[in-house]
């Protein structure tokens, strides 16, 4: 049992992992940017630490700075919450070569299933049914007309890294393909920071068993 945890997240994500480490008598250490600053996360935890200014990149998807707090604090683990750094490979590697036990599945897990691209990839080779989509790199937004029309509307262009429903764009035409990809390219990369992107078809009224 860990007396002391991090949450590397912010919101009703936050709020719930410390009110049930509370429940179990486990110390919280909560992170901010400064748009986090009076969130509610921050005033529950026991601790709070500052990790910079409003943009993600710049703070929530900082892997080093999440270690720093985490030494500085005394933390021993690291509850990920969901989106944010929850499914980056690299970092369940550097709490682990820094001593500090992620809360979560293990590194070669989250490299398998975190990244969406890959993880589709493995299902298929698997022999599951995936929806159909191109799974390879998508150098241009030309690029992704092209595949989008050898696909068939309306489609839906994700970010590989996305998360928390993020990172998404419907498209029900050629022009809704120009007007998006690059948008769902920046929103990965100022909110994931991964700016790939795949294109699948989108399922129109589906059943989520």
């Amino acid at each position: 049992m860990f007396s002391k945890i991090l949450i590397a997240n912010r919101g009703e994500i936050a709020c719930r992992v410390i009110r049930t480490a509370k429940k179990m008598g486990i110390r919280t250490v909560a992170v901010y940017s400064d748009a986090d600053a009076r969130a509610p996360h921050v005033r529950m935890a026991d601790e709070s630490v500052r990790l910079g200014p409003p943009p993600a990149a710049e703070s929530y998807l900082d892997a080093e700075l999440i270690i720093t707090a985490c030494r500085e604090t005394g933390a021993e683990a690291v509850h990920p919450g969901y989106g944010f750094l929850s499914e980056r490979e690299s970092f369940a590697r550097a709490l682990e070569e820094a001593g500090i036990a992620f809360i979560g599945p293990p590194p070669h897990a989250i490299a398998a299933m975190g990244d969406k691209i890959e993880s589709k990839r493995l299902a298929r080779d698997a022999g599951v049914n995936v929806v159909p989509g191109f799974l390879g790199d998508i150098a241009s937004t030309e690029d992704a007309v092209r595949i989008a029309g050898e696909i068939g509307y309306p489609v839906m262009m994700k970010a590989s890294a996305g998360g928390g429903g993020k990172g998404m764009r419907l498209a029900w035409s050629e022009q809704d393909v120009r007007e998006g990809f690059e948008a769902t390219k920046r929103e990965g990369l100022a909110s994931f920071g991964d700016d790939r992107v795949f294109v699948e078809k989108f399922i129109e009224s589906p059943r989520h068993i």
